[in-house]
């Protein structure tokens, strides 16, 4: 098949050993970013199976229809970015896996990276010393403190068992279902929405980012936190209601912030607000950016196209497609 794999930025699938999946493929990567259709329609004219990096590049109408060999579209977890509408129509398959009982360990480690970061001034520190100037100021240990994590997911879970190894108490939010689910778990469950803001030294987010989710915290939500506290966010910028952490950070509650994900990305406005606030730690959506996650990613969706080309697709999400 001819497979087109957008946004490898750094050129790093070639260089993964799942990479010989696509062996016998005619196989073509584009290293950059691009967002206009008309772009995007000339330089995928003649792919037959699109792969993506998650939620990079949207896969929309508009370019659908512009797509006249396209047959499949192989990626991995969600896809909100995807008009799976508009695929179906065309008669083209999405295939994803969504891979239960696995979560991004990748993302649930950044989050404790940022976490620790925030807290022992790390990113400031290294960069006072390599100023002359040695320290400059006091960070604060983790143990013993509160961690609120919102979200009863996978990797909500494993952040959980990370803070319980460094000797936080956990506390949860979530959905009506995931607090009963946590709750059966023996979890310790907020009291309410307005205490699980108020009350943790930290607060990160771990919810998936769907219409009903989007704007899930608004700015009561963060102007309940501490002034002292910090509020993480890896997961996706539309859970948070737009603008709203900028001017949280701005009034001070909460005091500090530690993000991965941004409102636009690509982001490469240097003067951004929320990147060169001194109370925030910015870090460039590098949460599942890691070579063991793409091994595990791409070999689920290098193994879909091989399935899909031996005429036994997997992990079909629009399997009226395939019927048809």
């Amino acid at each position: 098949m001819r497979v087109h794999i957008l946004d490898d930025w750094f050129d790093t699938l070639r260089g993964l050993d799942c990479f010989e999946k696509l062996r016998g493929h005619a196989v073509t990567i584009w290293n950059d970013h691009v967002e206009d259709v008309d772009v995007l329609a000339e330089r995928l004219k003649d792919a037959e199976a699109l792969v993506l990096f998650r939620e990079r590049t949207a896969i929309r109408r508009p370019l659908i229809e512009r797509l006249p060999n396209l047959k499949l579209v192989s990626q991995r977890s969600v896809w909100p970015h995807i008009d799976l509408d508009a695929l179906t129509e065309r008669g083209v398959l999405l295939c994803s896996s969504q891979h239960p009982g696995t979560p991004s360990f990748a993302t649930a480690e950044l989050t404790w990276a940022l976490i620790l970061a925030a807290f022992r001034q790390i990113p400031a520190q290294a960069a006072s010393l390599k100023a002359g100037t040695w320290q400059i100021g006091v960070g604060r240990s983790v143990r013993g403190r509160t961690l609120g994590l919102y979200g009863y997911g996978r990797i909500a879970r494993a952040v959980a068992d990370y803070a319980e190894a460094f000797g936080l108490d956990v506390v949860w939010w979530a959905s009506e279902d995931g607090r009963a689910r946590a709750a059966a778990d023996g979890r310790k469950v907020a009291a309410s929405r307005q205490a699980f803001f108020a009350e943790p030294d930290i607060v990160s987010v771990h919810v998936r980012l769907k219409p009903e989710t989007k704007g899930l915290i608004g700015p009561g939500d963060l102007a309940a936190m501490r002034p002292d506290a910090l509020f993480v966010n890896t997961s996706r910028a539309g859970l948070v209601a737009p603008g709203a952490l900028l001017a949280a950070v701005d009034a001070g509650r909460p005091g500090m912030a530690a993000v991965d994900v941004f409102e636009t990305e690509p982001l490469t406005d240097m003067a951004d607000p929320l990147v060169n606030h001194p109370n925030v730690l910015a870090t460039p959506h590098i949460g599942y950016v890691t070579e063991d996650e793409y091994q595990l990613q791409f070999t689920d969706i290098f193994d879909q196209i091989n399935a899909f080309a031996a005429g036994e697709p997997i992990n079909m999400i629009n399997p009226e497609v395939w019927r048809t």
